[in-house]
C-alpha cells in the first residue's frame, strides 16, 4: 500500500524539478511534492519540526551548496533521518557517485534520461518500489 506522506526532490535545476512533477501527476501519484534546491535546503526542511517527514527523498547529486554525498553524509548519520529512503535522480554516469551513494546507503541509483517518456518510466520504477517496500514507521 502506498504510503501518504510526502515526498522531498532535492533538486537545483527547474526544469528538472517540472519534469519529475509532470511525470508523478503523469502516473497519478497524489502524494504532495516538496521541492528544495540542495543539501543544505533538504537538511533544514527535515530538521524542521513543522514539516512531515517525506516517505521518500529523490536526490539528486550534483547542486550547488551542498551535493548529494555531502547531503547524504550527514543525513544518513541522524537518527531522525537515516531511515528515510532516499533514491538518487541524477545524470551522473561517474562510477565513484555510484559507488559513494550505495556506500552512504541509497536505495537506488538512477539516472535522468533526456527523453522524457523514459523519464516517465523512471519514475514509475521508484514509484513501483516506493509503493511494494515495507518500511520502519
Amino acid at each position: 500500500m502506498r504510503s501518504s506522506k510526502p515526498i522531498l526532490l532535492v533538486e537545483d535545476d527547474q526544469v528538472d524539478a517540472m519534469t519529475v512533477k509532470r511525470a508523478l501527476k503523469e502516473i497519478k501519484v497524489s502524494n504532495r511534492l516538496d521541492i528544495v534546491g540542495n543539501g543544505e535546503e533538504a537538511l533544514s526542511f527535515l530538521r524542521n519540526p513543522e514539516n512531515e517527514k517525506p516517505g521518500i527523498i529523490l536526490l539528486d547529486l550534483n547542486m550547488p551548496k551542498m551535493n548529494g554525498i555531502e547531503f547524504l553524509k550527514i543525513a544518513k548519520k541522524d537518527e531522525t533521518l537515516k531511515r528515510i529512503p532516499v533514491v538518487v535522480l541524477t545524470t551522473s554516469k561517474e562510477e565513484q557517485d555510484k559507488v559513494n551513494s550505495f556506500d552512504l546507503g541509497v536505495a537506488g541509483y538512477m539516472l535522468k534520461p533526456v527523453d522524457y517518456q523514459k523519464f516517465v518510466e523512471v519514475v514509475k520504477t521508484i514509484d513501483m518500489y516506493w509503493t511494494l517496500s515495507e518500511l520502519p514507521d
